[in-house]
């Protein structure tokens, strides 16, 4: 408990303006994601700025990787769509409140640490379907309300001062980065629009962010057992998704940053956070790729940037819709396509030639289900799927046998490789049981028995053995494997014969 209360190392060097100044940049750009989301959702845009006020300043205060920002998720907007649709906003609540249950659970018992079995490819295709996805979102901003594509001069203004934020972006740090460049390819756009009354679309123009300070309500259902089965499985994948997305974004910025975050610290507050974020009229989220990723190329490094973003977007709200609603959309747009740009793994795209035909098939297919599904606890489970199928059968090709007769008539068996479920046809097909001598040992010092299978395996290959009134002797059997046969010994008969000349011998 004492880790989880350490909010703050104080021995961290903390660089203030580029922490506040960063939170100030991001905040910026939180707002349009964020009504954009709860839009997606079927919900108010203050909904949406809610939740990414509530997650932004929780998880920046009690979670496992300072500098990664949280708040309003698409990948949370797409699953509790129908839900919205079919019960309404209440039931959004209740369900965003009870995924944040399910978060802190996962956390309390420590389940961050499966993100070890996603394999690298898989992280690959996660980021660059997302940079794919964030790309293509901001397509939608060359289009009119009724869906055409901008034309004419409308267009060339727009795309100017796009390209103009995103030139800006690109350049200034390589002259300066003593204040971030988002925030001065903003403000530049910004100032350039208003002294020039030039006639192009805001923030204002999407939805209003006015707003008071986030009401607390609790969720209006019935407490009844048919409103937990309406919600439940919706909240299941809720937890789901913004696990998998936040824990992925975290292992995403400790390369970037060369530091580590604590998986199952994040997993409690992002929780936490969304619990909060239900009572507090919010429709919940998990952390932000994009958001993050402009966090820390702007050199913020601490939790003091997450919290001046959330408290900034608060002031929004409260105090400055009507400034920050005259934004000009151009400016948020050029930044989040650099942000996109930025976020793909362009050096993925080389090791192609290089990379195992099944790693680039990983990679490929899960930027394609990102893309396409928009869901991204379904992508990382295909491919660790697939990833997984694709060791299994690896590994089931690599059991060998070393055979030999020594000077006393006996025939030696060196297994090496895993025997599992995989491999247990090869493994009997190296054994002539009718043409062996009457004493035989299988030799398990470079294997490993690891499943059900296998000692189904060595159980029916001493039998065979035995019908023939031959011996059979396993030797070298590792502890673990002698553990997994013994209590596999009340469902199956395992044939473990012991000479006293061949001793099993305990690694």
């Amino acid at each position: 408990m004492k880790k989880y209360l350490n909010l703050f190392d104080f021995s961290q060097e903390v660089n203030y303006k580029t922490e506040i100044l960063s939170g100030i940049t991001v905040a910026l750009a939180l707002v349009p994601e964020a009504i954009a989301f709860a839009l997606i959702a079927g919900l108010s845009p203050l909904t949406g700025l809610y939740a990414a006020f509530v997650m932004g300043l929780v998880t920046s205060v009690l979670g496992g990787r300072p500098g990664m920002i949280s708040g309003a998720t698409g990948a949370v907007a797409v699953v509790i769509v129908a839900l919205a649709q079919q019960y309404g906003v209440e039931y959004v609540f209740a369900t965003v409140v009870l995924a944040g249950i399910l978060q802190m659970l996962a956390g309390v018992l420590r389940l961050g640490k499966l993100m070890r079995l996603v394999p690298h490819p898989v992280i690959f295709g996660f980021v660059n379907g997302l940079a794919i996805i964030i790309f293509l979102s901001q397509l939608t901003q060359f289009q009119t309300a009724d869906g055409a594509w901008l034309s004419g001069s409308t267009l060339y203004l727009f795309s100017g001062l796009v390209l103009l934020t995103m030139v800006v972006i690109w350049g200034l740090p390589k002259i300066s980065k003593a204040v971030p460049a988002s925030l001065v390819a903003i403000l530049l756009v910004f100032g350039i629009v208003l002294f020039f009354g030039i006639d192009t679309r805001t923030i204002g123009d999407i939805a209003s962010i006015k707003g008071g300070f986030p009401p607390f309500h609790l969720p209006m259902v019935p407490l009844t057992f048919e409103t937990l089965q309406i919600i439940f499985p919706y909240a299941a994948i809720v937890a789901g998704v913004g696990l998998i997305e936040s824990l992925l974004t975290l292992n995403i910025i400790d390369e970037i940053t060369e530091t580590r975050g604590r998986g199952n610290k994040e997993a409690v507050a992002q929780g936490a956070a969304n619990i909060l974020s239900g009572v507090f009229s919010g429709m919940g989220g998990c952390a932000m790729i994009g958001q993050s990723l402009i966090n820390t190329s702007n050199g913020a490094r601490a939790r003091l940037s997450g919290i001046v973003a959330a408290l900034m977007l608060l002031v929004f709200i409260m105090f400055g819709a009507d400034l920050i609603e005259q934004v000009p959309m151009a400016a948020l747009t050029g930044l989040m396509i650099m942000v996109a740009l930025g976020t793909f793994e362009w050096a993925s795209l080389r090791t192609f030639r290089r990379m195992p035909k099944s790693d680039v098939l990983v990679m490929v297919l899960v930027t394609l289900v990102t893309v396409f599904l928009h869901n991204l606890a379904l992508a990382v489970l295909v491919g660790v799927i697939i990833a997984a199928l694709v060791f299994a059968w690896d590994n089931a090709k690599r059991i060998r046998a070393r055979k030999y007769v020594d000077e006393k008539g006996v025939k030696h068996y060196e297994i090496y490789g895993p025997l599992f479920f995989g491999s247990v046809t090869l493994f009997n097909e190296k054994f002539d049981v009718l043409n062996d001598p009457d004493e035989v040992i299988i030799d398990f010092q470079e294997s490993r028995i690891v499943d059900m299978s296998a000692i189904e395996a060595v159980n029916k290959i001493t039998e065979r053995y035995l019908k023939v009134g031959k011996k059979v002797h396993l030797k070298h059997l590792s502890q673990d494997c002698i553990k997994l046969l013994q209590n596999a010994d009340d469902i199956i008969e395992v044939n473990v014969l012991e000479d006293p000349t061949y001793k099993v011998v305990i690694d």
